[in-house]
């Protein structure tokens, strides 16, 4: 199952997108910048095509992205001043 959502966060619109995998979903929220996703996908490969981004493990649902602390953050994430240990939520302010 993919589940697209809209989601509000601080006044502002993101959208979510969920793809249930076992055993564990990949899960991304997606900003006008870049976007939080869930351990499953490679910071390499963000970093390779100079994406804004930051990774955040442990996570099944869109909550639980916003909610959990910042693991690994792209070059691009990094020079706008996102630093790992954010919350998700905080991190979005950037994307």
């Amino acid at each position: 199952m993919i589940q697209i959502e809209n989601l509000s966060v601080d006044g502002e619109t993101y959208t979510g997108v969920k793809i249930d995998t076992k055993p564990a979903p990949i899960v991304v929220i997606s900003g006008k910048k870049g976007f939080l996703m869930c351990g499953y996908l490679n910071m390499e490969a963000v970093d390779k095509t100079g994406a804004l981004a930051v990774s955040i493990s442990g996570v099944n649902t869109f909550d639980d992205l916003l909610n959990k602390d910042v693991m690994k953050i792209s070059v691009k994430a990094s020079e706008s001043g996102v630093k790992e240990g954010m919350k998700g939520r905080e991190a979005l302010k950037f994307f």
